[in-house]
């Protein structure tokens, strides 16, 4: 790509959104549900896929059914912040099996780590083990994850301004109900 975002139509967001909502729909239904034909939806799937606008299909797994019910988030520091010292830890976290998402960020913090455990001594235990273990962490700091409300329907920038609340059918909170469509 060149910078700037492929242009979708309302047939390409209307299938973004159907395969946000349940990616195990038939070829058949989204063609159906956007009134083209199997060939072209397939076509514009594809094209959504190589394009990466859809970076793949996944299962949303609950934590908690696999014993791991408490989650946290780790907000991290690292000193010296270099690129190899951000690439080490990284990969050190995204290797750990409590570690569900990294993300580097800006502001105090450098990091924020989100794990799965299946109790507060676990979660200690990954913390003094993994993380204040390091040399290069000067900071670490952990919330507990009481509830999770999740977007199901990620739409263009251009409609952020006509998003609908909570209360529109675009959401789901973990463990309560799963995404809509499903």
């Amino acid at each position: 790509m060149d910078g700037q975002p492929p242009r979708l139509d309302a047939i390409d967001l209307a299938l973004i959104r159907l395969l946000q909502r349940d990616a195990r729909q038939t070829n058949k239904d989204l063609a159906d549900a956007v009134g083209i034909a199997q060939s072209t939806c397939l076509e514009r799937i594809r094209a959504l896929r190589s394009s990466g606008i859809v970076r793949g299909w996944h299962a949303d797994v609950d934590p908690a059914a696999l014993g791991r019910p408490l989650r946290a988030m780790i907000s991290v520091r690292l000193r010296p912040k270099t690129t190899a010292s951000v690439k080490a830890f990284q990969q050190e976290m995204i290797g750990a099996p409590e570690v569900l998402a990294v993300w580097t960020v800006t502001g105090a913090d450098d990091f924020l780590v989100e794990v799965a455990t299946a109790d507060v001594e676990h979660l200690r235990d990954f913390v003094l083990d993994h993380v204040t273990a390091r040399d290069d962490v000067v900071d670490a700091r952990t919330a507990l994850v009481y509830d999770e409300v999740r977007v199901w329907d990620l739409g263009p920038s251009g409609e952020l301004n006509d998003r609908p609340g909570p209360t529109g059918g675009r959401t789901a909170r973990r463990g309560t109900r799963p995404p809509p469509g499903l």
